[in-house]
């Protein structure tokens, strides 16, 4: 008897200690595909098609990997779309790249800018040097004259805020 008993116990064990290992190794997994950089994140979504071109054409891939933190006022595809016809196509072109640069690092703000710190502020610095302007205006958020329709997507290297307008250095 006590040797079935011995060896019940010595199976509940191993089941125990197997149970605790899948659960250990579904948690890892599940924590590695919540911590995807901003990049893998904007690619993932499907609706920053326009953005991460751009940021390849600008060869800020590397730059927007790398560990930050980072805050990026992603405009969506349909922003894009709301440029002056053949504007995506131009800047795209390998003799406009410094523009698009410029336009790409004003997006994006150094730290880690969650929605409840942005609507205490009245301005923020960018990486591109100038300064974007904040505002809440019946509750809603606008950096310089874009709408922020969706805030706080975290990332491994920081966060982004979702923009409905492409915003233009001056």
């Amino acid at each position: 008897m006590k040797l079935k008993s011995k060896l019940a116990i010595s199976n509940l064990t191993a089941l125990l200690a197997a149970v605790l290992i899948f659960a250990a190794n579904a948690s890892a997994m599940h924590h590695k595909k919540a911590e995807a950089d901003i990049v893998d994140t904007a690619v993932a979504a499907g609706s920053f098609n326009t953005l991460v071109a751009a940021v390849k054409a600008a060869d800020l891939v590397d730059t927007l990997k790398s560990e930050g933190p980072f805050t990026v006022f992603a405009p969506t595809d349909d922003a894009f779309a709301k440029l002056p016809e053949g504007t995506v196509e131009s800047l795209l072109l390998p003799e406009n790249k410094e523009k698009l640069v410029a336009i790409l690092t004003y997006h994006v703000v150094p730290g880690k800018v969650m929605a409840a710190d942005v609507v205490s502020l009245s301005s923020a610095p960018t990486v591109n040097g100038t300064d974007l302007a904040v505002r809440v205006e019946d509750g809603t958020v606008y950096i310089n004259d874009a709408k922020v329709v969706k805030t706080d997507i975290g990332t491994s290297n920081g966060v982004i805020h979702v923009v409905d307008t492409v915003i233009l250095p001056n």
